[in-house]
């Protein structure tokens, strides 16, 4: 079961990246590197919540259906209820801070295989996950940081 967790310090605020985090519109793969399109599907959401199954086609297709929750401030917790990877109760938490006039971002990644495929891609995740899931967190904040278009 590998844990990843990392640090950034960003020049975004954090309304802005937990607004990105928690926007469910077709923009979210155009945003995030790890979500196509075609793995996209929001099933519902709430005031401070929302339940959806996003993936890539990573692995030959890994998806999982994620609650997310933003009622805490400063925090979005998303936990697994279900995956073709991944055993419900996998999570990330996102902790975002005030740091100067940006924010700095606690980022904790549980993931728990499910399967043949989970194990090989948490093999991959204990390999090299701490550096792919921060680089792919760094390319969300170098969008954000560009003038709305």
């Amino acid at each position: 079961m590998p844990r990843i967790e990392f640090e950034l310090t960003t020049t975004v605020a954090p309304a802005r990246f937990i607004a990105a985090l928690t926007d469910f519109s077709p923009a979210r793969a155009e945003t995030w590197p790890n979500v196509d399109e075609e793995h996209l599907k929001v099933h519902e959401v709430g005031p401070t919540w929302a339940d959806v199954t996003e993936g890539s086609s990573l692995a030959g297709g890994v998806w999982e259906r994620n609650r997310y929750d933003w009622s805490t401030p400063g925090t979005v917790r998303v936990e697994t209820s279900e995956s073709n990877t991944w055993l419900p109760g996998s999570s990330w938490l996102y902790v975002v801070a005030p740091a100067g006039t940006g924010s700095h971002i606690k980022v904790a990644v549980d993931r728990r295989p499910a399967n043949l495929r989970g194990r090989v891609v948490a093999l991959l995740l204990l390999v090299a996950g701490k550096r792919a899931l921060r680089g792919a967190t760094e390319q969300v904040l170098r969008k954000l940081q560009q003038p709305a278009a």
